[in-house]
């Protein structure tokens, strides 16, 4: 392979569309992308348990568009050995602290060795974020009514059970949705003119290895795929509870970050109309396995497709739901409360570190 190759790595937890913003600006900044992904055993023992399993989180970082190449069971700290191994010229990070279980920094040694470049974290998201969250069970981060469009300004420290420490990386949550920012994740190309167009609905709440199974066997039942996504009020009327876990804007780019996806459709009606059909030139619609909940007039929400007969159910051979994997955060709760707690104060001590080495340094000059 020619060109530049990039290194990244990390833990790709809760694979979220904050790791995929990373991944698309490593991947602008060479020609290939090789990401390396740590073990469930490594993550434990330096953070605490991951959310998502190992073949899990290999299995959705291979599917994320800017990915060239994944490397499984990726070394916790990134080591210039690891760089030439797999060719690449340099590692690329977001500009946040990562730290091993003693606090040392996982990236000093490619960063003495001068082969270390920085991209923008995406503020507003982390997998820390999204446990607290479901921990919560509240309502909070939902865009409804008055709040539709406001942001979401809540601290991850209120996910554990110590509300002292506040890191500036993982404590304020503000993740401003822009047309810039869907511009960056979107495919630049439309439909060609004889693509079989297949467009499929849902909440896609907390974007899972679920829903890639699905979505990739949607995708090959045409040529071009179109995901609609409900708005939070619509995704709660039937899911209930807290749900949506992610607002709209946060779920529209988690799937776009994924190849088999062409488009979104931001806050897609529930029901399928001819006229959205018309418009999007919609060949067939399909729905997964689980029950279809009718609209609020009581009308089958794919009336209209069934009457085309472009209408299909698909099996996606995976029985993850977002439910499931809430229910998996609920069952360890103390666990992630306290990996929330020690990351936050973890981080809170390197950043006074970093404060006070630049104060000194200013002191000097």
């Amino acid at each position: 392979m020619s060109g530049t190759r990039v290194w990244c790595d990390g833990c790709y937890d809760m694979v979220h569309f904050g790791h995929a913003n990373s991944l698309r600006q490593a991947k602008a900044m060479g020609d290939y992308l090789v990401v390396g992904v740590h073990t469930d055993e490594e993550i434990t023992c330096h953070k605490g348990p991951p959310v998502f399993s190992e073949e899990e989180r290999y299995r959705m970082v291979r599917a994320i568009k800017w990915v060239d190449e994944v490397v499984e069971a990726a070394p916790y700290v990134t080591t210039l050995e690891t760089l030439d191994r797999h060719k690449s010229e340099f590692c690329v990070h977001g500009d946040d602290i990562t730290m091993t279980a003693d606090g040392t920094d996982t990236y000093h040694i490619v960063k003495s060795a001068g082969r270390y470049k920085e991209c923008q974290r995406t503020q507003g998201v982390s997998t820390t974020n999204l446990v607290g969250r479901m921990l919560l069970l509240s309502m909070d981060h939902m865009q409804r009514g008055d709040q539709e469009y406001q942001v979401d300004k809540d601290r991850s420290s209120d996910m554990s059970s110590d509300s002292t420490t506040h890191s500036p990386w993982t404590g304020v949550s503000q993740f401003l949705p822009t047309t810039q920012k869907i511009l960056q994740f979107s495919n630049k190309e439309g439909p060609k003119k004889n693509d079989k167009i297949v467009y499929v609905a849902g909440a896609f709440d907390l974007f899972h290895v679920g829903h890639l199974d699905f979505l990739e066997k949607v995708r090959e039942q045409g040529d071009y795929l179109i995901v609609g996504l409900h708005t939070d009020p619509v995704v709660n009327r039937y899911k209930g509870y807290n749900y949506p876990i992610m607002n709209i804007h946060e779920r529209t780019l988690s799937v776009l970050a994924y190849r088999c996806v062409d488009e979104v459709v931001i806050g897609a009606p529930y029901s399928v109309t001819a006229e959205m059909m018309d418009h999007f030139k919609v060949s067939l619609v399909v729905h997964g396995m689980t029950p279809i909940a009718p609209d609020v007039d009581g009308q089958d929400p794919y009336a209209e497709p069934k009457k085309r007969g472009q209408f299909m159910q698909i099996e996606s051979g995976n029985t993850l739901t977002t439910e499931m994997l809430v229910q998996r955060i609920l069952a360890r709760r103390m666990e992630y409360q306290e990996r929330n707690r020690k990351k936050e104060q973890k981080e809170m001590a390197a950043y006074e570190a970093f404060i006070k080495s630049k104060d000194e340094k200013q002191d000097e000059d």
